[in-house]
């Protein structure tokens, strides 16, 4: 779940107004996002019966819509 907190957090600052240096942002986005895709693949191909997607979603899920968190 950090990977894709990482990378959404990455994400964030990329698209931020007035960003300093885009193209820095944009690689550490990129790189962000291919570690959790990576991550992703090596957990589902371990974990057999469970497909990529079904990886991927449920981390995304976990991270972009938590349940029982306070505010």
């Amino acid at each position: 779940m950090t990977l894709e907190r990482q990378a959404v957090e990455a994400h964030a600052r990329y698209t931020a107004p007035g960003v300093d240096d885009l193209d820095a942002a944009r690689a550490a986005w990129l790189k962000a996002a291919e570690a959790v895709q990576a991550a992703i693949t090596e957990h589902a191909a371990a974990d057999e019966g469970t497909s990529r997607y079904e990886v991927e979603m449920a981390v995304k899920k976990a991270v972009r819509h938590p349940e029982g968190e306070a505010d």
